[in-house]
């Protein structure tokens, strides 16, 4: 008996590997794509703003890599005794308006050079809703905060009646990536894309405004990867919507995937997007980060000195196998434990 529908994952003519730096943008479910990339040693640069849901937010910062934008104070606005910016995370509040733009700007200055010699960029895809600064909200007006962009990569919990919600149409959406997508590629013209639409559920725009703001993703995506043959789909909203479907999947909140969904949904995007040679090194590699992990219960026995030793041995034959590993932190953590 089957009691799962298959399902067909293209893989790109090229697949990823470890000597391709991969920066990725989007909404949460890219930060578990990027933490597990990164764990297992990729050159990886996940969010330099931080978390981007929708399609102008994502848009808008990647051009803003490619043209090395800089901000300055008229770019920033004072809440709570706090200076920020509507397209950043925020972990860059300051209180000091310099400090907060330096932060911003060292950020943008490592995207842009990252950006420059990356060989994969993955975008994940939250939701069509984009949120505008209304024509009231008191940091749109020129005081002392100065003027801000209309659009609204993060709204730092500000009063709702700050925004206006807006829910990006095909044509609009299309565009918009379609002119961020020809910038990418002339400022790397060998850089490749892979796109992604997240399964975590907006339910706070409501269930059904939430599949259609996911369609209206999943279309343009389709689109982008027909015009263009260096844009890849990874299907991780179909692998817990339509494979898994069923809330066993889901954490408490019924909202985002659980540990299995994302593990599972992880499986798939190695098996299908990374090559047979990196994955190779990945079972190598995670052997010895689990051993990195390990903590000793009698950290003075001879049988943890042996075994610390042992796991020595085998990062450093690891990084005569592949050099361009970064293993120092591992290395050490072995040697020390063995003084």
């Amino acid at each position: 008996m089957q009691f799962m529908l298959d399902i067909t994952i293209p893989s790109p003519p090229e697949k990823i590997n470890y000597r391709h730096p991969v920066l990725l943008v989007g909404s949460c479910f890219t930060e578990h794509i990027g933490k597990n990339l990164a764990a297992l040693k990729l050159n990886t640069l996940q969010n330099p703003n931080g978390i981007l849901f929708d399609p102008a937010s994502v848009a808008s910062t990647l051009v803003s890599y490619v043209q090395h934008k800089h901000y300055h104070k008229d770019d920033l606005f004072c809440m709570d005794e706090l200076w920020q910016s509507w397209q950043h995370h925020g972990s860059f509040a300051n209180p000091d308006p310099d400090e907060c733009l330096q932060k911003i700007n060292e950020s943008q200055d490592r995207a842009h050079a990252f950006l420059q010699k990356a060989g994969w960029l993955i975008i994940t895809l939250g939701t069509s809703f984009s949120y505008r600064l209304a024509e009231t909200c008191p940091a749109a007006m020129r005081n002392g905060a100065g003027s801000v962009a209309a659009e609204v990569a993060n709204c730092h919990r500000a009063p709702a009646q700050w925004f206006r919600k807006h829910l990006m149409g095909i044509e609009e959406t299309n565009a918009m990536l379609d002119n961020c997508i020809h910038q990418l590629f002339q400022f790397n013209p060998g850089i490749r894309i892979v796109f992604t639409v997240s399964p975590v559920r907006h339910i706070r725009d409501g269930i059904i405004e939430n599949n259609r703001s996911k369609a209206r993703l999943i279309e343009v995506v389709q689109q982008l990867c027909n015009k263009f043959d260096r844009i890849h789909y990874f299907p991780a909203y179909e692998l817990v919507i339509d494979v898994l479907r069923d809330y066993r999947f889901y954490d408490i909140d019924l909202v985002h995937p659980n540990y299995q969904a994302t593990e599972y949904v992880l499986e798939q995007f190695e098996k299908h997007f990374i090559d047979e040679p990196s994955q190779a090194m990945m079972k190598e590699l995670a052997k010895i980060i689990i051993a990195r992990k390990h903590k000793a219960f009698q950290p003075g026995t001879r049988a943890h000195r042996h075994f610390l030793q042992t796991q020595a041995q085998r990062t450093r034959e690891l990084l005569i196998k592949y050099p361009f590993l970064d293993l120092q932190e591992e290395l050490s953590y072995f040697a020390n434990g063995m003084e």
